[in-house]
């Protein structure tokens, strides 16, 4: 397991208010239990992130860890930018060198414009340096474009979104055997899909899962499907409460590949299946598409949709929905397409937030 710094506990509603205390104290426990390869990147908390997990860090706990972060592709216009970048990252994380980076999201603009700038040289360079270890990147686009950058380079890991409602989406488990078979380590985000997963499933999934005559979390059922398959690396875990640090940590202890049987592998396919039957809208809160030009939550948005079908909690959410303030709600939309530009699950942010308004009611 991996601790993922995407989403640490915060003070306020301002993603960059961290709560640096608690942050500490949950990435120090987890590395106290076993933890080692810690991941964060340049957005993420609105740029606060590495500067938390440097604190973490400090006093001898850099010494037992992997550390990852992320070089920001849509910010890369010219070869300079790259390593300018870099340093301020070295500088935020107090290291003087990176053990796992990544290039950002990759996409085919991004790929595209990386190769342009000449990636591969200064990936050479930045490793002949001593400021990198290892070079990796992280996916959000079609299986074709993942082979390609993995057949491009001699990479040390990828990190991919999969999990087990998502094993077609983007490389999924055929770009995650591709990768394997290459000798390339496979890291995986999203494995709960932004929290969705780890929350108490409808009872139409609950009774799918109790025919396992096990007593799992939904937690459980998700990461040990992960854990399960020998491919999957490593596995990050973006954690927001000491809670499910310690969850996760107990979880972590007792996986490994073959602990699932193929009766409860068949019966999780089953509750992938349910699952997209009845989720509306495939969004992880990632906040990539957050701000808003016009100030619209989408991410909240999409999340009180997705409760109000799959939890069956209308009128709570519809509730919840119009308590937000009125230029945050999904009428308030503009449909400038900003959104969607950026979108890792490639959604179609426009209509999605239009049907939501319709949904509720808000016309």
């Amino acid at each position: 397991m991996g601790f993922g710094a995407m989403r640490l506990p915060t003070t306020s509603d301002d993603s960059g208010d961290i709560d640096e205390d608690l942050a500490i104290k949950m990435i120090r426990y987890a590395i106290d239990q076993g933890v080692n390869y810690v991941d964060t990147a340049w957005p993420y908390h609105d740029g606060n992130s590495e500067k938390v997990v440097a604190k973490a860090l400090r006093d001898g706990y850099r010494e037992k860890v992997r550390l990852a972060t992320k070089l920001p592709s849509w910010l890369i216009e010219e070869p300079q930018d790259m390593d300018e970048y870099l340093d301020k990252q070295l500088e935020k994380l107090e290291v003087d060198q990176i053990d796992f980076y990544l290039l950002h999201a990759l996409s085919r603009e991004h790929w595209e414009n990386y190769k342009e700038v000449g990636v591969f040289d200064w990936l050479d360079k930045v490793q002949q340096e001593g400021k990198i270890a290892h070079p990796g990147f992280s996916f959000h686009d079609d299986y074709d474009l993942f082979k390609e950058i993995i057949d491009s380079y001699d990479w040390t890991f990828s990190q991919i979104q999969y999990n087990y409602l998502d094993k077609d989406f983007q490389a999924g488990k055929k770009g995650l055997h591709y990768a394997a078979s290459k000798g390339i380590a496979v890291v995986v985000m999203e494995p709960l899909m932004g929290g969705k997963l780890a929350q108490e499933p409808p009872e139409e999934i609950n009774n799918i899962w109790e025919r396992s005559g096990e007593s799992r979390s939904p937690v459980s059922w998700a990461l040990n499907w992960l854990w399960n398959q020998p491919e999957v690396s490593v596995v990050l875990s973006g954690m927001s409460t000491m809670d499910q640090v310690k969850e996760n940590v107990a979880l972590a202890a007792e996986s490994g590949v073959g602990t699932m049987s193929e009766g409860e592998i068949q019966l999780m396919e089953e509750a992938a299946a349910k699952h997209r039957e009845l989720s509306p809208v495939s969004c992880t809160g990632c906040n990539y598409c957050m701000p808003c030009p016009n100030g619209v939550n989408i991410p909240g948005n999409f999340r009180l949709y997705n409760d109000a079908e799959v939890y069956d909690r209308f009128e709570e959410s519809k509730e919840n929905y119009f308590n937000m303030d009125e230029g945050a709600r999904a009428s308030a939309c503009v449909a400038c397409g900003q959104c969607e530009e950026v979108c890792p699950q490639n959604l179609q942010i426009i209509d999605l937030l239009a049907e939501e308004a319709s949904y509720f009611g808000d016309n």
